[in-house]
């Protein structure tokens, strides 16, 4: 596998096959945060994605990670009936969006570890969420950022971030980066829902990749800054880390209800900053940028082995899922965060 692979439910694709990208969105989802909004809907779930092929679409990143019915059967049968790549996600949302049985709200560090793992090499999940909370981490979030960084060493999937309302950023890349993560292994989701420009240009700076909300029923009181934030990014030099996503997240927002949805993405949003950006800005945000973000990073974890190995044995540890789970039922030693190559064990 190349650094220039993506890792879809087909299979692993070249970068350069991903065609046009929606970079945020999501198919089926179910919390007791969202009543009444679940997504589950099959047929639903075909329509939009036949709607945003008709538009031009060709890839979907799907966001919901583990615990939320995310539905990986279906977005298989869906990708195959629809001609659509589809990136599905592992990883787990903040606690407020499950239940309190929820057995993935309830797991440790190595448990949740391999259970990503696992979703990586035998589902073939693309990216692994990781939600976090409004102006800060708690000792729930930084769990699962310690687990992703395990999960994303042993496979070099891309690690995409819930930030709550754009907010957070520096605590979260300080957290990944003490955890061996490059700045450009990383998708900070929902920036644009932040006030600040200053803000977002100084996250910008640390070259991780911000992915911004297309127009949405759900945060309309946002929308309007979306045009400003991308010219301010590309006159300071980072229109190449700029991704933007739908984010449809209710079935209200869908195009079938009369939403914007995966279609109203292209037809309205991308026709929008063509016209005011131009055709380069929106070639980078919708198909040369998401090549690069949500590619698999395998040449990074060979240097980063390679770092890691001076002074220390040569060969990494090899931990199953189910080891990863027995490690103190918590916090994860500093050599299986560094040097975790492992086969995934049956955890689901």
């Amino acid at each position: 596998m190349t650094a220039h692979t993506v890792r879809t439910l087909a299979g692993d694709v070249p970068a350069d096959t991903l065609g046009v990208v929606n970079s945020h969105d999501h198919l089926f989802l179910t919390t007791p945060a969202l009543p009444g909004g679940e997504l589950q809907d099959y047929d639903d779930a075909r329509r939009e994605l036949l709607d945003f092929g008709m538009a031009g679409g060709k890839t979907v990143i799907q966001w919901t990670p583990r615990g939320l019915r995310r539905g990986l059967p279906g977005l298989r049968t869906l990708s195959q009936t629809t001609d659509t790549l589809i990136v599905a996600a592992t990883g787990r949302h903040r606690r407020e969006l499950y239940g309190p049985e929820n057995p993935v709200a309830n797991a440790r560090a190595g448990e949740l570890a391999g259970m990503f793992i696992d979703d990586v090499h035998q589902q073939r999940c693309g990216l692994i969420k990781v939600g976090t909370g409004y102006r800060g981490m708690n000792a729930f979030e930084r769990e699962t950022v310690e687990a992703a960084a395990v999960a994303h060493h042993a496979t070099g999937a891309p690690i995409a971030v819930h930030l709550e309302r754009g907010t957070a950023g520096h605590e979260v890349l300080e957290a990944f980066l003490a955890e061996g993560i490059a700045p450009d292994s990383l998708i900070l989701g929902h920036i644009g829902r932040n006030p600040d420009p200053y803000y977002v240009e100084d996250l910008a700076q640390s070259g991780a990749f911000l992915a911004l909300d297309g127009p949405s029923t759900e945060n309309h009181l946002t929308d309007w800054r979306l045009m400003p934030l991308i010219q301010k990014l590309v006159a300071a030099g980072h229109l190449a880390q700029l991704l933007l996503g739908a984010d449809t997240t209710k079935a209200r927002a869908q195009g079938v209800f009369g939403g914007p949805g995966m279609g109203g993405l292209l037809r309205r949003t991308k026709n929008d900053i063509e016209r005011h950006l131009g055709s380069e800005v929106v070639h980078s945000i919708f198909v040369s940028a998401p090549r690069l973000a949500w590619r698999q990073r395998l040449a990074k974890i060979e240097r980063y082995r390679g770092r890691q190995s001076a002074g220390r044995s040569a060969e990494p540890v090899s931990l199953s899922g189910a080891d990863l789970g027995r490690r103190d039922h918590g916090s994860l030693s500093r050599s299986a965060r560094a040097n975790s190559a492992t086969t995934a064990g049956p955890l689901t």
